[in-house]
């Protein structure tokens, strides 16, 4: 329960930060310095895989898609990126499953708002 009310309570404060980033993500990758935004790209890129995909919040989806490229949606992502820079799906797992191993190995994804250590 205090992990849901956290929780909650984060979200009412996150979501309308989130939206104000996006435009300004929107804003200055448009008219600005890409070199400005791209933290942000990321982290959107992090946050959809993560809550749209399933995925890990400290992996992109492109990584994601490499690991499961017998997937049909993984199958659509990586053409999709291979259509922009070859084997960039390959090359995003080769750089972060390293991460993906670490934090998974150390338990560092496990739940730890409620949770007596």
């Amino acid at each position: 329960m205090k992990e849901k009310l956290a929780g909650t309570i984060l979200l009412c404060a996150i979501v309308p930060l989130a939206v104000i980033s996006y435009l300004f993500i929107v804003i200055v990758g448009t008219f600005g310095k890409v070199s400005r935004v791209r933290q942000g790209v990321r982290a959107l890129d992090h946050f959809v895989n993560a809550t749209l995909f399933n995925g890990y919040a400290w992996e992109s989806l492109s990584s994601h898609a490499w690991r499961k490229r017998d997937k049909k949606w993984a199958k659509i992502i990586i053409k999709i990126t291979d259509s922009f820079q070859k084997d960039h799906c390959k090359r995003a797992n080769k750089r972060e499953q390293v991460v993906v191993d670490l934090i998974l190995e150390r338990n560092l994804d496990k739940q730890t708002v409620g949770k007596q250590l």
